[in-house]
């Protein structure tokens, strides 16, 4: 290789370990996900002799973040909307989940509608479970955060209920 080579070697060098200096605390740090940006709480009323039993999901979002409300309002926005799932040692059945309305948006870019959680939104829901289930309800509330600037992947907040 010729000496006239070498500039564009070094230059070529520096490029890519910046790049992977850029990349690297990044990488490192792992991508942030929705779950990082809200924390969920549950609490569940004692079952009903007739086995149904009231869930209070508590979402509490950091300052700046939203998540997309349910009903959300906008086609396009349906599989980021908020939402609540069962699970436990007998999977109970649901009887009725109740969103909050959300608040409305305006987005002058989609040029389209939309509703939207910021700060806190509960969330209450209905189970009737299994004759003689007394175990912990396993509670799946899936999220999609966006701020002005970016959305975060959609991620899954599981939280276990006595």
């Amino acid at each position: 290789m010729s000496h006239a080579h070498y500039p564009f070697v070094r230059a070529a060098a520096l490029a890519l370990l910046l790049a992977a200096l850029a990349v690297g605390p990044a990488a490192a740090q792992g991508a942030r996900k929705s779950s990082q940006v809200v924390k969920a709480e549950a609490k569940a009323d004692k079952p009903a002799a007739d086995g149904t039993q009231t869930v209070t999901v508590t979402l509490t979002i950091d300052k700046g973040w939203h998540l997309y409300a349910n009903p959300v309002g906008f086609e396009d926005l349906e599989s980021n909307q908020t939402t609540v799932t069962f699970g436990g040692k007998s999977k109970p059945q649901v009887v009725k989940v109740d969103y909050p309305a959300g608040k409305a948006v305006k987005d002058k870019a989609l040029m389209a509608e939309y509703k939207t959680y910021e700060d806190k939104a509960a969330i209450k829901a209905t189970v009737r479970r299994a004759k003689g289930d007394d175990g912990p309800l396993e509670v799946v509330v899936k999220v999609a955060a966006c701020n002005d600037r970016t959305c975060l992947p959609a991620d899954t907040i599981k939280i276990s209920v006595p």
